[in-house]
């Protein structure tokens, strides 16, 4: 994933890989099982679930597709990144409540802002027995930052990656980067083995070929359009993982739930939070809710009546997002005021918490008398647009209920809305294709950024952003922007983005709706993995096993 935003491919999606999101329910910290429906305002998130006390011989798994390919740097999909985090180790580590520390660069100094010396751990070997070495990092690195890799864009402000000892990497900056060190957590600090992936050139990443990694599992075999197994490396530097082999297989939709319900399968990060919803009182499985830094959106263009950002605002206040929620999500998601969930709170959290209920005023969960009142006064202000907004949306459950509560929204404060629904398949072009959303007003989305910090999306926000659809400019929040992304102090960084995101929601340039939860369906006799968005980045196989010694 890149180093700022990559949206949900599905209804709410990364879980859409998974429902993602994080911080639950305002930092609740304990996990919620299926026992109960849940409730929106009630659903509680926790990063962790109980720690495993027995061993498992082996665990079935589920993910939504067959991975692409197995090579990362290539072709990085969630179903790909869900096996190999278990296989593939970084040189930062993401953790499960959301923080990152330096994993595979067992140190990490920053003489000045503009260098980052680390120094790769001793004695870790790659699956096949070879030394993981200083050489096998740099080659990585560059291999990563190639301009035909997926990673590139994490490189740009990379000034030179140089080996200056016998186990020390020492990388130059052209400006600060405070983010780097965090895409170091994710798939821009694996580290390869040279020589393997050398050996297999094209074929690297295919059925049949070898992982070149270090990890507490090595890949057994890819039985394309079956399964991939993974075993527990004998040889593994670190603690030993609880469960000695994971067989991954894929099934969508009914086929997912079916094979989870019968026992087939021993548990999915699910991918949707209706398909969550559908196993929730389903016996012998159980559900936890993790911090994610996923959300659901509105994203508005500037062709028709929300150009004017008072309209956005009316909007903002007059939409009631507990009952998308409730109605298109099954209680699964949370009415949220940020654009981006709280599992980008990965430092600085209480700061965080406290600032997002400031903004809670502009986007209220179920508007309420003043809120409407307040909201038909903007609009007069604005002189009401005479045409329809229209709202682009698919057919999919979440995104129609979405836009159906828009269309009522802009009902109760005097304006018209029309809903332009397209296929499945075509969604996607709303997001990248700007003739694609030359006939829409607003699009019913979703979006995730792959890094725990929250001015990680605030850059889509910026003056030149192709994702800036409204057209949106102010200078100062321009200038905010790039001094927080150069800010490596954390608790200064914090202020910086605190002030971005009320500049942000000020301006309604996005209109959030809800932030998306991670979810973990399990097997009830196991437990031990992550809940958060981790997953996608952390060995949550190696902590799984069963409940009883």
């Amino acid at each position: 994933m890149t180093t700022t935003n990559k949206r949900m491919a599905a209804a709410a999606g990364l879980v859409a890989a998974t429902v993602l999101t994080a911080a639950g329910c305002s930092g609740a910290d304990t996990a919620a099982t299926t026992d109960k429906p849940a409730d929106a305002a009630k659903l509680t998130l926790s990063p962790t679930t109980p720690t495993a006390k027995g061993q498992v011989t082996k665990v079935d798994w589920l993910l939504e597709d067959e991975p692409d390919s197995l090579d990362l740097d290539s072709q990085g999909t969630s179903a790909g990144r869900v096996v190999l985090t278990n296989v593939c180790e970084r040189l930062y580590q993401l953790q499960p409540d959301m923080t990152v520390k330096p994993f595979l660069a067992e140190k990490a100094a920053t003489p000045d802002d503009k260098t980052l010396v680390l120094t790769v751990r001793d004695g870790v070997t790659f699956h096949d027995g070879s030394k993981l070495t200083a050489d096998d990092v740099l080659w990585s690195l560059e291999r990563h930052a190639d301009p035909d890799m997926e990673q590139s864009d994490e490189f740009t402000n990379v000034a030179s990656m140089k080996k200056t000892g016998g186990n020390e990497i020492t990388i130059r900056f052209k400006a600060p980067d405070a983010l780097f060190t965090k895409a170091l957590a994710g798939d821009a600090g694996i580290v390869w083995n040279k020589e393997q992936v050398t050996k297999a050139g094209k074929e690297f990443g295919t059925p049949g070929q070898g992982d070149a990694c270090s990890g507490p599992y090595e890949l057994g075999s890819w039985k394309s359009g079956d399964s991939i197994t993974i075993r527990a490396y004998d040889a593994y530097w670190g603690t030993e993982p609880l469960t000695q082999e994971v067989v991954f297989r894929w099934a969508a939709d009914s086929a997912l739930v079916n094979a989870l319900k019968t026992g087939a399968a021993d548990g999915t990060y699910a991918e949707s939070p209706n398909t969550a919803s559908a196993l929730r009182a389903a016996k012998g499985l159980s559900q936890y809710y993790g911090p994610s830094t996923a959300s659901l959106v509105l994203i508005p263009t500037d062709r028709g009546g929300l150009k004017d950002p008072k309209i956005r605002k009316a909007l903002s206040l007059s939409l009631d997002r507990a009952g998308i929620a409730k109605s298109g999500y099954g209680g699964l998601v949370e009415p949220w005021a940020s654009p981006v969930g709280s599992g980008a709170w990965g430092y600085e959290k209480a700061e965080f918490e406290a600032a997002q209920k400031e903004l809670d005023k502009a986007a209220p969960a179920s508007p309420d008398a003043d809120d409407i009142a307040e909201a038909k006064q903007l609009v007069k202000d604005a002189g009401a647009p005479t045409e329809p907004i229209v709202i682009g949306t698919d057919s999919s459950q979440g995104r129609t209920v979405v836009a159906n509560a828009v269309r009522a929204a802009l009902q109760r404060i005097g304006l018209k809305g029309e809903i332009k629904t397209v296929p499945t398949a075509q969604f996607e072009e709303f997001y990248s294709d700007p003739a694609a959303r030359a006939d829409i007003d607003v699009l019913a989305g979703d979006w995730y950024i792959s890094k725990a910090d929250p001015i990680g999306f605030y850059d889509n926000g910026l003056s030149d952003s192709s994702n800036n659809w409204v057209g949106f400019k102010d200078p100062t929040y321009d200038e905010k922007v790039h001094e927080a992304l150069g800010t490596l102090d954390d608790a200064e960084r914090a202020k910086l983005v605190i002030d971005v995101e009320q500049r942000f929601s000020d301006a309604a340039v996005w209109i959030p709706v809800a932030q998306v939860p991670s979810v973990l369906v399990l097997n009830s006799e196991l437990t031990g993995p992550p809940a958060s968005q981790a997953y996608l980045y952390y060995p949550w196989a190696a902590a799984l096993g069963a409940k009883k010694g």
